[in-house]
């Protein structure tokens, strides 16, 4: 069941409940001024019957109900219905501006809906016809200001024809702007939008890096050795070429799966084939390790209270400990490699340290610049977190991230910075 605001709110393709009542309400008070100026004007009455004097209220104010839905249709028939009147004599004398009170509503309407070009157009349109009759009504009745020196209002056609271009110029004016203002907020809307894909595009190229750089380097690992050892070990031949296809098998279920996200024409609701499998987190941290201690390197793993993080704080623990690991393989030489994950108090903590190869820590140390350690920053400056990475003093290297996860959204003033939110070890 719809609540009383949506049943308020402008479907597409019309105004909603509410905009119909208060079109409709405007109709009806601005059809009763026009007639009622024209049967108690400042200057000469109507010589004709009250009910042209209502007919011509009518013909100029109720159209203003369907003003929205038909914006230039409406203006129309009420612009030519006012010059009509006012040829006609059936407008008030001293306060024709009355009866173009719904022209210029109406003339609103149309600025705000349409382009420059047929703004401009409807509202030349609409001023030539008060500048044709209003002279004409001026001159076919004899009206002269000496005739009502008690007049409330001025008896000169050159007045009243300015008051009706103010009124209408004025309410196009207003129109135009409404326009424009609705422009720029639909153009900021599309901007907005189009950041936001753009992010996730940079998001899944950040994924993407991930799996595949892990997964090749540890495919050539495990290819390399087992090249080696083919004729000699074919048992642990059988097992890195097990390695391999299970390690390829799982890197090609999440491409699929990120680069099922740029695809339109796939949606997970009715594409029955699409991907669900979850997305990886600390509970897959011990097979990484396996994998890993498979091929020559020894991992310990330690991972306490990691089982309530929020499921994008346990992807992004995931990916963190799987890049250090990749580069331990990749960069390190190392021969043991120790991973800690504690999570808790609304925080967790990563620490992956190796006894590889690292340069000492001096003055002149620089860090990588490689896409693997932008990425595990972005990651931890997505929550506001701190990324320490540098060579221990002991020896080996050592990656230390603390994401305070209670926290998201509270840092994004580092992302100009590919190394903001990463310090170097004194």
């Amino acid at each position: 069941m719809r609540s009383g605001q949506d049943r308020g709110r402008a479907r597409p393709g019309g105004p909603g409940v509410r905009g119909r009542v208060l079109d409709a309400a405007t109709a009806v008070v601005l059809a009763w001024l026009a007639a009622y100026a024209t049967l108690d004007p400042p200057g000469p009455v109507l010589a004709g019957p009250a009910w042209v004097a209502w007919l011509a209220g009518a013909a100029v104010g109720l159209p203003l109900a369907v003003r929205r839905r038909w914006p230039l249709p409406v203006l129309g028939f009420v612009a030519v219905s006012a010059a009509t009147a006012t040829a006609l004599g059936a407008v008030g004398t001293g306060v024709i501006w009355v009866t173009y009170l719904p022209v210029a509503v109406a003339l609103y309407s149309a600025a705000a809906a349409t382009g420059p070009v047929a703004a401009v157009a409807v509202l030349a349109g609409v001023l030539a016809g008060p500048a044709a009759t209003i002279p004409w009504l001026y001159h076919r009745f004899g009206i002269d200001p000496a005739d009502a020196p008690g007049s409330e209002a001025p008896l000169w056609w050159q007045v009243e024809l300015g008051m009706v271009a103010v009124a209408v110029t004025a309410a196009w004016a207003v129109g135009r702007v409404v326009r424009w203002r609705r422009t720029v907020q639909a153009d900021r809307a599309g901007q907005f939008a189009r950041d936001a894909v753009s992010a996730e595009r940079l998001r899944i190229a950040r994924e993407l890096h991930d799996i595949v750089g892990h997964s090749m380097s540890l495919i050539a690992v495990k290819a390399t050795v087992a090249n080696h050892i083919a004729d000699e070990r074919p048992t642990e031949t059988r097992a890195a070429l097990l390695t391999i296809e299970q390690t390829s098998r799982a890197a090609l279920t999440e491409i699929r799966r990120l680069l099922g996200v740029l695809r339109s024409d796939t949606d997970p609701v009715t594409d029955p084939a699409a991907d669900l499998s979850p997305s990886p987190g600390t509970a897959d941290l011990p097979d990484l390790a396996e994998r890993l201690r498979s091929a020559g390197l020894r991992v310990e793993l330690c991972v306490e209270g990691a089982d309530r993080l929020p499921q994008a704080v346990d992807l992004t623990v995931f990916r963190i400990v799987q890049e250090s690991l990749t580069n331990v393989v990749r960069h390190a030489g190392a021969g043991r490699c120790q991973v800690t994950v504690r999570a808790g108090d609304g925080g967790v903590r990563i620490e992956v340290l190796d006894d590889g190869r690292a340069p000492r820590p001096s003055a002149s140390v620089r860090l990588p610049a490689g896409q693997g350690l932008i990425g595990m920053r972005e990651r931890v400056a997505m929550y506001g977190g701190i990324l320490t990475v540098g060579p221990r003093p002991e020896g080996g290297f050592r990656v230390v991230a603390e994401i305070p996860y209670a926290a998201v959204g509270s840092s994004h003033a580092t992302a100009g910075d590919p190394y903001a939110g990463v310090e170097e070890p004194a």
